[in-house]
C-alpha cells in the first residue's frame, strides 16, 4: 500500500533491487550554517580554488563539505530513529564496528565487513562547496582554557604559581553563520519506502562537521526533487551557476552574508535552468510543485504513527533483501574457506 498521495508509485522499486535498474532521485538541498562548524582535515578548513562562475572566469578558493561529513551525520539521525522505535539495537548493529547488515541503514547506505561482506551505498553524495569564497566564509577564534575561577589566572591550582597567566590558550578557524553550500543528495533505484527514510535523515539532521566540538549548527533546506533515469549536474556546476545569478543581481555584497530569499531563488532558477540543458529522461518537483510533496512528507514525519509507517516498511524491505541477496553472499563465502 502507498504511503505518498503527492508521487506516482512509477518513479519507485517495488523492492530493493540486487543489481543497478536506472532509477534516481536527486534531493535539491541548500546548506545553511546556523554558528560555527568546522569542516577540517588535519587541523585546516577544507578548501579548493575553483571558478567563481560558469560565466565569471576569476578564480577563488571555496569552502569544501566532503561528502562523507554530510552522509555520515546524515545516517546517523537514522540510526537513532530506528533504535528509538525498536528496530534495530546497539549490540546488534554497531556503525563501523559490527554492522547487522540486514537493517535500512546498512542496506541504503552501505557497508563493508572484510571477508564478512559489503554492501555498495545506494546513497550519493558528492563535495558541497560555498557560494562565497573561502576569505568571506571564515574567521579565526582564539580559544582558551580557564581555571575555575573562571579566569585565566592561576590561584595556585596543581602547584603553579598565583597570578600565573595560563598559557593554554589556542587558535582555530570556523565557518561563519549564513554560508551557504548547495548539494545534491542522490538515491538509486528508490522504492517509496527509501525516498521516505533518506528524505526524512535530511530533514532531521543539524549538526554537521567535527562532532567534538559543540558548535556546528546547520539547517538543510530542500528545494526540490528530481526524478531521473541517470545522473544531473554537479554540486561545483550548480554552485557556479547560482554564483553568477546572484552577481547578475547585484545580491552578492561582501562582507555582509548572503540574503536566505536571494540564495533559495537563484538556487531554484539556476538548477531549472541546468535540467533543460540535461539529455535525460527527468520530472522536476521544484517550486510551487514541491511545496505538496514536501507539506505531505513532514506531515507524515511529524507523527509517530507516520514515521513508525515509514521505518517499520523500510525495515521490511531491507531484511528482505538481506534474506534474499546478503544471506546467500555470505553462505557462498563461508564455503569457499572451507
Amino acid at each position: 500500500m502507498a504511503i505518498l498521495k503527492t508521487v506516482e508509485s512509477k518513479f519507485f522499486q517495488t523492492e530493493i533491487p540486487y543489481k543497478p535498474m536506472g532509477k534516481y532521485v536527486h534531493f535539491l538541498t541548500i546548506r545553511i550554517t546556523e554558528s560555527y562548524p568546522l569542516f577540517q582535515t588535519d587541523a585546516e578548513l577544507n578548501k579548493a580554488r575553483v571558478r567563481a562562475g560558469v560565466k565569471d572566469k576569476t578564480t577563488i578558493s571555496r569552502l569544501s563539505m566532503f561528502k562523507r561529513k554530510q552522509s555520515t551525520p546524515e545516517r546517523l539521525v537514522g540510526r537513532e530513529l530506528l533504535r528509538n522505535y525498536g528496530l534495530m539495537t546497539a549490540e546488534e548493529c554497531e556503525y563501523n564496528v559490527n554492522f547487522a547488515m540486514d537493517n535500512p541503514d546498512c542496506i541504503i547506505y552501505g557497508f563493508a565487513i572484510g571477508d564478512s561482506g559489503s554492501e555498495k551505498s545506494k546513497v550519493v553524495v558528492d563535495t558541497a562547496f560555498s557560494i562565497t569564497a573561502f576569505d568571506e566564509s571564515h574567521e579565526t577564534f582564539t580559544l582558551n582554557a580557564p581555571y575555575e575561577n573562571g579566569t585565566m589566572a592561576s590561584k595556585g591550582e596543581n602547584g603553579s604559581k598565583p597570578g600565573e597567566v595560563t598559557s593554554r590558550i589556542n587558535q582555530q578557524d570556523h565557518i561563519r553563520p549564513q554560508v551557504f553550500f548547495p548539494s545534491i543528495v542522490t538515491l538509486k533505484d528508490p522504492t517509496e519506502a527509501s525516498f521516505l527514510y533518506v528524505f526524512n535523515n535530511i530533514l532531521r539532521t543539524r549538526h554537521y562537521g567535527a562532532q567534538t566540538t559543540r558548535t556546528g549548527r546547520v539547517r538543510n533546506e530542500l528545494i526540490g526533487v528530481v526524478f531521473a533515469d541517470g545522473e544531473i549536474t554537479s554540486n561545483l556546476r550548480w554552485t557556479q551557476t547560482i554564483y553568477d545569478q546572484m552577481k547578475s543581481n547585484n545580491t552578492i555584497n561582501p562582507p555582509d552574508p548572503l540574503d536566505e530569499d536571494d540564495v533559495i531563488t537563484a538556487a531554484k532558477n539556476a538548477i531549472e535552468a541546468l535540467m533543460a540543458d540535461e539529455f535525460i529522461v527527468h520530472t522536476d518537483f521544484i517550486g510551487d510543485a514541491f511545496v505538496s510533496l514536501i507539506n505531505e512528507v513532514k506531515t507524515l514525519t511529524g507523527s509517530e504513527k507516520g514515521i513508525q509507517a515509514i521505518l517499520q516498511k523500510a525495515d521490511a524491505e531491507a531484511k528482505d533483501y538481506a534474506k534474499k541477496h546478503i544471506s546467500k553472499k555470505k553462505t557462498t563465502a563461508k564455503a569457499g574457506k572451507e
